[in-house]
């Protein structure tokens, strides 16, 4: 066996305990929940967003995933499996793209991902029969509030951790180690 294959076991080991851990934190935040009609808005993508700035948009997109999933079981899944699935992959593409902006200037990713999660999100179902207008408007502001809290959090959190390390770069964010 090479000592290449050791460090890349070592390396996967490594990133397999922070996505259990940051899945961890994502099903805590699950369980705090930002009133709404679903029942689903919750604390459960600040890991997700936050994982993808400091180690990257595959692992903040599988964290964000699965928070939502976790968030949607806590509320018995009040949309149907199938439409959670959706706003799963929706969410995964929410970190992903504030993992990239906000990498290179976390403001816009915090805008961005509000915007995406707060108004984009929920117009999406607007053609959807059973959904409509009334489904948008029932649930842009506590996706509103929810984008803002996850969002500015996890940007919080990723300033204050590169700060204290002495990380940051021009622009306010931070190079960050992905290995």
């Amino acid at each position: 066996m090479s000592s290449d294959t050791g460090l890349n076991r070592s390396g996967s080991l490594r990133r397999l305990t922070r996505l259990a851990v940051f899945v961890a934190l994502a099903a805590a935040g699950a369980m705090v929940k930002i009133p709404s009609p679903t029942g689903t808005v919750a604390l459960d993508s600040l890991p997700g967003y936050l994982g993808a700035l400091v180690f990257g948009i595959k692992d903040g997109m599988l964290i964000a995933a699965l928070g939502h999933l976790l968030s949607a079981a806590t509320a018995g899944f009040p949309l149907s499996i199938p439409v959670h699935l959706f706003i799963a992959a929706q969410m995964a593409a929410f970190a992903a793209a504030f993992g990239w902006l906000g990498s290179r200037h976390l403001g816009g990713g915090i805008v961005l991902a509000m915007v995406l999660n707060g108004v984009v999100a929920p117009a999406l179902f607007i053609p959807f029969p059973h959904y409509g207008l009334a489904f948008f408007t029932a649930m842009v502001i506590p996706l509103l509030v929810g984008s803002m809290v996850n969002v500015a959090a996890a940007a919080a959190v990723h300033r204050a951790l590169f700060r204290r390390k002495g990380a940051m770069v021009e622009g306010g964010t931070s190079n960050v180690h992905r290995g």
